[in-house]
């Protein structure tokens, strides 16, 4: 009995059987995927609590690609530079953030995503990127970089309402969105909900009655490495 519910699980995809009677869990099921022949780098890209790292983390376990997130990559390094500064460690709005910070955070951000096309290597990449999408000639000028290492650029925007985001901002707890929170109304009014990049890209939606983003993730992986 034992063994005809072992083939039955095999059959479903649910455990893989190995040599010697060695069986090792599939769950979620592995998604079947070509190798791509050049590196891609998938940049999700959207606003505080839309859904942009989570929606990178189900891409990284799927491809087993290598994610780079700018919160964890540079927040460290960002709390103790602000504190230096004289500014608390969790601002995101002050002008000495933005125009001072903000752009050693994405610069070192890139940076990274270029190391690891350089070594032949496909990249995750997770940042709010709102104000480099904007920009056209940030987009040509980052996909030209890419193609001349012979790379292709994949540009994600996740697409969220305002009241999940605020939903998502509450549960995670980040000191960093305090401001934020405490500013809602007057934060939401600078955010365009209907964004869309200044290059090719693919929306996902992230919203309260959107399909699940295993189900969106796994269909633009598809399109990706077909």
């Amino acid at each position: 009995m034992i063994s005809r519910a072992m083939d039955i699980l095999a059959d479903d995809e649910l455990i893989i059987s190995k040599p010697r009677a060695g069986r090792i869990v599939n769950f979620p099921p592995r998604v079947h995927l070509s190798v791509p022949s050049r590196p891609k780098v998938l940049l999700v890209g959207g606003y505080a609590g839309s859904g942009k790292t989570e929606l990178g983390r189900i891409l990284a376990r799927l491809t087993h690609w290598p994610m780079l997130d700018k919160d964890t990559t540079t927040r460290p390094v960002v709390e103790q530079a602000l504190e230096l500064l004289g500014k608390s460690p969790h601002d995101r709005e002050s002008t000495l953030y933005r125009e001072s910070i903000r752009p050693a955070e994405y610069e070192a951000l890139i940076a990274g995503m270029m190391e690891n096309v350089e070594c032949g290597t496909s990249a995750i990449v997770t940042a709010p990127f709102a104000l480099e999408l904007a920009d056209r000639t940030w987009c040509d000028r980052t996909a030209a970089n890419l193609a001349r290492l012979g790379a292709d650029l994949h540009v994600i925007w996740v697409r969220c309402d305002a009241e999940s985001m605020r939903r998502y901002i509450r549960h995670r707890g980040a000191a960093r969105d305090a401001s934020k929170l405490a500013n809602w109304d007057d934060y939401v009014k600078g955010l365009n909900l209907a964004f869309e990049p200044a290059i090719e890209h693919t929306i996902i939606s992230n919203s309260a009655n959107a399909r699940p983003l295993q189900e969106q993730a796994e269909q633009l992986l598809a399109t990706v490495t077909a």
